[in-house]
């Protein structure tokens, strides 16, 4: 267990190194942060949500910040590493701040040094998210915790980890497979739903949960899973359901009317000219994914030997994925924690990772203006080419994990002769063997 956090240090700083150059420039430079791929949402909102000025992302700025756009747990995050950054704030005084055009906070004295030790301090909060995932995913198998080593060793996770806050939503997701695993429903659930108060995914790990139940006759495993992921959505929501019920709307708002986006094949689509409304996408992209939750259902209840919870949640979540208006350079770890349980072999694991660098690298240097002009809605056909080769690899996964389950003789789990899935509360629940301790002739 020390190795592999000891080894997700090592990875982290290095992923913190790769935005040397973005913070050396202090996030001004576009040529810098598209050419060196050190692009971060992070210090971009420290002053565009109103963090600068230590304001409560739930709280009325009539009219004065945009109301962040992100799910609560993402916003608590920001919130917290925004009042600590205050602690000892290198720019002016909160009152010169309010008093100044929110456009102006970047050039202010002090701001770069303050916008940069909010990045810091949020990368800290972020490495310890990414601590606890990694020693959730070493204790999910109790006989394989070097399942847990291509995701402290990941590429993707080196250079996506810091782009945005999907790190959080990333470590209750695997607490949530760990409390399963250990024969905890009730703890999955609410871990899952602290989960889904930061991105909305890993709601999707409740199907993996149902099929797994049925199969097993134990249907109030996932009774107390889906209650325990409700009540937890609920608490986690309400400080900002008590502060704005209009501001905690924003985010649902905001993805109910947003149109095609980066890295989706709808935005292949709109850049080859092809235009589609929001309600439209919405309907085919749902009508999509319910269509593979639906196969996905039926291949888990009819194969005869019942899936493992790790490759459920994995086909559901890239399904997700694949069919969405909007698939960003960072949710790749959303797939991450799930790929590494589903299929735990390093030729798999890095042939789908290298399509998602070949994606990465891309997508900054189309919007940096190397492939094409972003700015002017033209295609680039090394981007679309990016897009649809970061699917394929996706697919690819997907598939081999789908032959695993159908023939569990090739899941590298299963190979040894395992029959049950490690990974159940009813596996969890057996007595572990006991040492035999046999006396010795004298």
């Amino acid at each position: 267990m020390q190795v592999l956090l000891l080894v997700f240090t090592f990875v982290f700083a290095l992923g913190l190194v790769q935005r040397g150059p973005c913070m050396q420039t202090d996030w001004n430079n576009s040529d810098v942060r598209y050419a060196k791929m050190c692009y971060s949402d992070i210090p971009y909102l420290y002053t565009g949500r109103g963090f600068a000025e230590q304001h409560w992302p739930y709280a009325d700025s009539h009219g004065r910040y945009p109301a962040m756009e992100y799910p609560v747990g993402i916003s608590y995050l920001a919130w917290i590493a925004s009042e600590l950054t205050t602690i000892d704030a290198a720019g002016p005084p909160v009152s010169v701040r309010a008093a100044a055009d929110p456009a102006d906070l970047w050039g202010m004295p002090g701001m770069a040094t303050e916008v940069n030790a909010n990045f810091a301090i949020t990368a800290v909060l972020l490495f310890l998210c990414g601590l606890i995932a990694a020693w959730f995913l070493a204790g999910a198998h109790r006989r394989r915790p070097w399942d847990a080593l291509p995701f402290v060793l990941s590429p993707c996770l080196l250079v996506t980890g810091l782009v945005n806050w999907d790190l959080l939503a990333v470590a209750f997701t695997a607490g949530a497979l760990w409390a399963w695993s250990r024969g905890k429903p009730l703890w999955a659930g609410l871990l899952l739903g602290l989960g889904v108060a930061t991105k909305l995914y890993p709601l999707f790990l409740l199907g993996a949960f149902l099929i797994v139940a049925i199969r097993r006759r134990r249907l109030s495993w996932f009774v107390w899973a889906a209650g325990g992921a409700a009540v937890a959505w609920v608490l986690a929501n309400l400080p900002a359901l008590l502060s704005s019920v209009d501001l905690w709307k924003v985010f649902w708002k905001f993805n109910s009317t947003r149109g095609a986006d980066l890295g989706s094949l709808w935005y292949v689509l709109s850049l080859k000219g092809h235009s589609f409304s929001a309600h439209q996408i919405n309907l085919v992209s749902w009508v999509l994914f319910l269509a593979a939750c639906a196969a996905i259902l039926a291949l888990g209840l009819l194969v005869k030997q019942p899936p493992r919870v790790a490759q459920l949640a994995f086909l559901i979540v890239a399904a997700f994925l694949l069919v969405n208006k909007v698939y960003s350079p960072q949710y790749v770890l959303w797939l991450l924690p799930l790929a590494v349980l589903a299929r735990p072999r390093w030729r798999d694991l890095l042939i789908w990772q290298a399509c998602e660098l070949f994606y990465f690298a891309s997508v900054w240097w189309f919007l940096g203006g190397w492939l094409t002009s972003a700015s002017t809605n033209a295609g680039s056909p090394i981007y679309e080419i990016a897009i649809v080769v970061r699917m394929l690899g996706e697919i690819y996964l997907m598939a081999v994990v789908v032959r695993d389950i159908l023939w569990p003789g090739h899941d590298p789990v299963r190979a040894d002769g395992v029959t049950d899935d490690p990974m159940t509360p009813e596996v969890a629940a057996r007595p572990r063997p006991q040492p035999v301790n046999e006396g010795v002739a004298g």
